[in-house]
């Protein structure tokens, strides 16, 4: 299985502006410059959709996890939060930390760790980064 994306860009580092768009048309031309990277402009970046493509990722294989081990999750919500920091003349990301709140019925704590920490190892996305990758999962009443 492949999956597409393509990003355009016209200009230099900082004051140039690009365009990121999808195969599946969920990113259309849509805006990601310096201003939306390293200040608060409108748009997205890379690490925004490093962070959306490893909580989606991560989130899935837990719920498969918990299938096949037997259990129906009533929700669970995952943050990845993508740290971009400077590494020589340029930056790197150094973590990706994922925040789990879960509600599932049944399942006791340590088989809630057991399963999101195969998860976590599991996920093509965490496999994919070459990076240090945390969780901190935490079952809700």
């Amino acid at each position: 299985m492949i999956r597409k994306a393509k990003a355009v860009w016209k200009g230099t580092g900082r004051d140039g502006t690009g365009h990121l768009s999808s195969e599946s048309g969920v990113l259309a031309d849509t805006p990601y410059s310096f201003k939306t990277r390293f200040e608060n402009e409108k748009g997205t970046n890379p690490e925004e959709l490093i962070a959306a493509a490893h909580a989606g990722c991560f989130t899935m294989a837990l719920a498969f996890g918990l299938q096949m081990a037997g259990f129906r999750p009533d929700e669970l919500f995952t943050e990845a939060a993508v740290t971009l920091e400077p590494e020589g003349k340029g930056f790197k990301i150094s973590k990706s930390a994922l925040t789990l709140r879960a509600k599932v019925p049944n399942l006791d704590g340590a088989g809630f760790a057991r399963i999101a920490g195969e998860a976590e190892k599991n996920c093509p996305v965490s496999k994919g980064l070459n990076a240090v990758i945390t969780l901190d999962a935490r079952l809700l009443g």
